[in-house]
């Protein structure tokens, strides 16, 4: 039987799927993508997984016993019961009924994050949304687990409109190729966080332009513990310091700045607010509650916090001072407690170089973390599908899921804010896994304990699906028609289906159009439109606006034809902030002082201990009591960053993603050092120990990791079925703490945790992640 290819697109970049029969049976590159991400090559094996989603499912104890809170649920040996489709909507719909008249749509918890399709019609969130406003409102979240420091943060000490440009609309490559001479990136550049954007790119684009800049002669220096934080090639000066401590040598570098009469005073006092009680700050004249006998924050003392040689730290603050230097901030560096801190010390060090506002300089919060950062912008938008308005104003900070199930009712810190978290009865999530992005998981499980019931639309049976009481099959992006693009993206690429539904799985639009009917509010759910009229709508209000700016493109069925269109009005920023810096008066920033804010009256009127009013040193627990300790007996530190294997957890199974693993389980990375000390060997099974559980990993021996440093990628499937391990396959979350940054932004900290390693002694349990629950029929692999 001949191979077909079928055009698709994911988060992970547009590519071709073989086609042989009915099923998926290879990949292959798209042509035009100049460095094609080999994430790609999980896609067969998942397609058709035995973990599938084939039938519509309810947890027996759910169907036997009612809606109510149970402890069991996610037990490894709970039991589903497979229905048909009519008996699940009207199950479904029977208990968003009754909890919405019992106690109001408050009561629905609809945040659901997560990163299910890279489509912009059929974004799972986005479809989910509509629903929910359709039948009366939910309980929704706010920011993100990748950068929520970063979205409270920045809107107060440089505005709205400047935060938004900070995020979504950072100077390209292109120009940092032309302008810049020194890049100095703390958190490194990760070039396989650059294979994925939320929507998906055209191509691959960020690791050649990077390549590029080098060759033009742009410097660039990763600041981080990992030596494979920048990509292969790239002439690149690493600065090695101990995880946590980036705040420490940001203001190491202020104080030679300051010491030596190189800060620029002038841009200073023009465009900032604070500097003058940053520095008594840095300089040892003040402490961070603004009184007299501080710490002096010298190379000295940063080299005692961080372990970087002070000749370095000097050394590298003259080559800022006497070159072009952009100042980028990852986001890795922000998952981590007190992450606000070294967000606003590097855009403190920034302005102290006065380099804010010119094209190649200043300050940026995103470089190798995500492949549309400096990918260019559309600010005319992209073809999307409307959510409508929710009726109800009830939120949660995205990372405190956990806290409002176990908690309702109870007060907490965000933003200037004392909130209480509501009272939860009905979890609906479609699109996303928990159990893979938030921390403390066997916390997490508690949590989900707590509601009357739970709703999970996947595609496989995942942690998140097992701890559900219905569970809805839902087609994967091959099942089904759509388009992608992402911010700033070169093409708008359409998606046609590649192959049948696996079983009865069905678009997820159905699904919501058949219980909106139920619920008496069909027509107000789908307007009268299919999905496919759906897309052509959306593709044709965005064609209108962009006939309004004069940029043209064909009609939908030319565009779906032609599987592609060039996305007009693409811009390629030079600078951030370079209006503010040409005419402050004139155009100043939307912060109270209409300047950048080191120090912010704002925030320090909240009285956060955890965030006060200006940038300040505030050892997380990654690195508290560290020094001193002799390295046999001190707690290693693990970084638990992004996977290279996939995108999060998403197609844990396949190829690509399999073949990193050691005896089934996720790699565990040692330094040699550190392996020898704990009796480990390479391809050893390891017990890993942190302050929340314990999991089981694969070591691997790596000299790229600075001593006293092990790295542990989040997105293993998490399987609680070992008798003795919290996750016997491997996922980091198992480990880290459930808490926020700070009081201000409650973000994420899921990057580092302190942990102990040893080998495991015994045969390590066998693996149940990639098999579906009891009750189910196994799928075809």
């Amino acid at each position: 039987m001949s191979v077909t290819l079928r055009p698709t697109s994911a988060h992970w970049g547009s590519y071709q799927v073989e086609v042989r029969g009915d099923r998926v049976v290879g990949v292959r590159p798209d042509p035009r993508d100049p460095a094609p991400s080999p994430v790609m090559e999980n896609t067969p094996e998942a397609q058709h997984h035995r973990t599938r989603v084939a039938r519509p499912a309810v947890r027996r104890r759910w169907l036997e016993h009612g809606p109510g809170p149970d402890p069991r649920r996610g037990d490894p040996d709970d039991a589903y019961v497979e229905v048909d489709w009519s008996t699940v909507l009207d199950l479904l719909a029977s208990e968003l009924d009754r909890v919405r008249k019992t106690y109001g749509n408050t009561a629905i918890y609809g945040g659901s994050y997560g990163w299910g399709s890279a489509g912009r019609i059929h974004h799972a969130q986005s479809q989910l949304h509509r629903f929910l406003n359709t039948i009366g409102g939910y309980t929704r979240s706010r920011t993100t687990y990748s950068h929520g420091a970063v979205e409270v943060l920045f809107p107060r000490i440089i505005g709205i409109p400047a935060a938004n440009r900070l995020l979504h609309r950072a100077p390209s490559w292109e120009r940092i190729r032309e302008h810049t001479e020194l890049l100095v990136s703390f958190g490194g550049l990760r070039l396989s966080n650059t294979w994925n954007s939320s929507g998906g790119r055209a191509a691959q684009t960020a690791g050649p332009s990077m390549t590029a800049a080098s060759d033009a002669g742009v410097e660039f220096v990763s600041v981080s513990p990992l030596a494979d934080d920048v990509p292969d090639g790239l002439k690149c000066t690493r600065v090695s310091l101990e995880p946590g401590t980036d705040t420490a040598v940001l203001l190491a570098l202020m104080h030679v700045l300051f010491d030596e009469g190189l800060a620029d005073t002038a841009f200073l006092d023009r465009y900032t607010v604070g500097a003058d009680r940053l520095r008594a700050y840095v300089m040892g004249g003040r402490d961070e509650h603004g009184e007299p006998g501080g710490v002096e924050r010298s190379p000295e003392w940063a080299e005692r916090v961080s372990g970087v040689p002070a000749a370095d730290i000097r050394a590298l603050a003259h080559r800022m001072a006497e070159r072009r230097t952009l100042v980028n901030v990852g986001w890795s560096v922000q998952r981590a407690r007190y992450g606000e801190q070294p967000l606003w010390a590097g855009l403190a060090l920034a302005c102290c170089l006065g380099q804010v506002g010119l094209p190649g300089g200043g300050f940026a919060s995103g470089y190798g973390s995500m492949g549309n950062y400096g990918g260019g912008a559309t600010p005319v938008g992209l073809p999307r599908m409307p959510q409508g308005s929710n009726a109800v104003d009830s939120f949660i900070p995205v990372a405190k899921v956990a806290d409002m199930l176990l908690y309702p009712g109870l007060p907490y810190d965000f933003d200037g804010e004392r909130r209480h978290y509501p009272d939860i009865r009905l979890v609906y999530w479609a699109g996303g896994n928990p159990f893979h992005h938030h921390q403390d998981l066997d916390r997490l499980t508690r949590a989900f304990g707590r509601p009357e019931t739970v709703v999970v639309h996947e595609t496989h049976w995942t942690a998140t699906a097992r701890h559900a009481d219905i569970v809805i099959p839902a087609t994967t992006t091959l099942e089904r028609e759509d388009m992608a693009a992402s911010q700033g993206d070169l093409a708008l690429r359409a998606m046609p289906r590649a192959v049948s539904p696996h079983g009865r799985a069905r678009d997820e639009y159905d699904t919501y159009a058949d219980l909106a009917e139920r619920l008496g509010v069909r027509e107000e759910f789908t307007e009268g439109r299919t999905a496919r009229a759906w897309m052509r709508v959306a593709y044709e209000r965005w064609r209108s606006l962009l006939a309004r700016r004069d940029l043209e493109v064909p009609d939908f069925a030319t565009f779906w034809e032609r599987g592609r269109v060039e996305i007009p009005g693409r811009v390629e920023d030079e600078t951030l902030m370079g209006d503010f810096r040409e005419d402050p008066e004139g155009r100043p920033l939307r912060t109270p002082s209409g300047r950048i804010e080191l120090y912010s009256e704002t925030i320090a009127s909240f009285g956060y201990e955890d965030c006060p009013g200006h940038p300040v040193w505030l050892p997380g627990p990654a690195v508290a009591a560290r020094p001193g300790r002799h390295r046999d007996q001190r707690p290693l530190v693990l970084v638990a960053n992004q996977p290279s294997g996939r995108l999060h957890s998403q197609q844990d199974m396949g190829r690509h993603s399999t073949s990193q693993k050691v005896r089934g389980r996720a790699p565990l990375r040692m330094h040699p050092d550190d392996a020898g000390s704990a009796g480990v060997s390479d391809g050893d099974v390891v017990r890993v120990t942190g302050p929340s559980g314990t999991c089981l990993a694969g070591a691997v021996l790596d000299d790229g990791l600075r001593p006293g440093v092990v790295q542990l990628s989040t997105g293993a499937w998490y399987d609680p079925s070992g008798p003795d391990v919290t996750c016997a396959h491997g996922n980091p979350n198992a480990l880290t703490r459930d808490e926020g940054t700070s009081s201000l932004s409650q973000g994420c900290t899921g990057q580092l945790v302190r942990v102990r390693v040893e080998p495991y002694t015994g045969a390590p349990p066998a693996l149940r992640a990639f098999e579906p629950p009891l009750g189910v029929e196994r799928s075809t692999d």
